[in-house]
């Protein structure tokens, strides 16, 4: 394993993070900031509890969810996009380095950046609610798995995209709406039962309810298909990745 190689890659991706420090940091920490005050005060004044949980603490785990989703897939499609788009992941490819290291360097980097944003955004969160944790090995689980499945993802994103538009098109078009569908914001078992059954073939449902098992000890699903979900998405997520190396997809001309 050539871990100065991995260290490079990954030390540059988190200064290009740290150089960035208010779109990358600044900006999620406001936004979140802004839900706790529209939906945590002026709903919440309406909507007391859900399950029984104060409905200020109860948007708390969708919203470190949306905020691992999120950055993880925007830090990892644009690290590895940037190279291609100036010439030089050839460079990359070309260096005495394998694939395996490349991943880990682009990836662990985008993983630690969601993670940085998803930690600075539930400590914010302690400011608005009091957040008890029912199992807190399982909250580590499911935020670990959750940033580094989307920073995967993302990382698929970065290779297939042809342009910055196309970078930021599934994000907006759809991991957006599957988030804000998800229970981010309400429980599924508030929903009409048709849309309780629509709402099952969301898979951010199984991501979101597994965590917030992990905060209340109540899920919309069963905690083991949420373990489940993350874990399949996860290993697709390395199968796409394998095969992209191993074929040179996008990567070569």
């Amino acid at each position: 394993m050539n871990w100065r190689a991995v260290w490079a890659i990954y030390q540059s991706e988190m200064q290009r993070f740290f150089r960035t420090m208010y779109q990358s940091i600044v900006s999620p920490v406001i936004s979140t900031a802004l839900y706790f005050v529209v939906f945590g005060t002026a709903i919440g004044s309406r909507i007391q509890t859900v399950e029984g949980i104060s409905y200020g603490a109860f948007i708390v785990p969708g919203l470190v969810m949306l905020a691992l989703i999120m950055q993880g897939t925007s830090n990892a499609s644009f690290g590895i996009y940037r190279p291609r788009f100036v010439g030089a992941i050839y460079e990359i490819l070309s260096a005495p380095i394998s694939f395996f290291e490349v991943v880990l360097g682009f990836v662990g980097a985008a993983a630690s950046k969601a993670m940085f944003i998803g930690v600075i955004i539930l400590l914010t969160s302690t400011f608005f609610v009091d957040l008890h944790f029912a199992h807190p090995l399982a909250m580590v689980l499911f935020f670990v798995l959750t940033a580094v499945s989307f920073a995967l993802f993302g990382f698929v994103l970065g290779i297939w995209a042809d342009s910055f538009e196309q970078v930021s098109l599934i994000p907006s078009l759809v991991l957006t709406p599957l988030v804000f569908l998800g229970g981010t914001f309400y429980s599924i078992s508030m929903l009409p039962p048709a849309w309780q059954v629509v709402s099952m073939f969301n898979p951010v449902v199984y991501l979101i309810s597994g965590f917030r098992w992990a905060f209340f000890g109540h899920a919309d699903v069963p905690i083991v298909a949420s373990l489940v979900a993350i874990s399949l998405f996860l290993a697709f997520c390395l199968c796409i990745v394998w095969l992209i190396f191993r074929t040179g997809w996008r990567l070569r001309k």
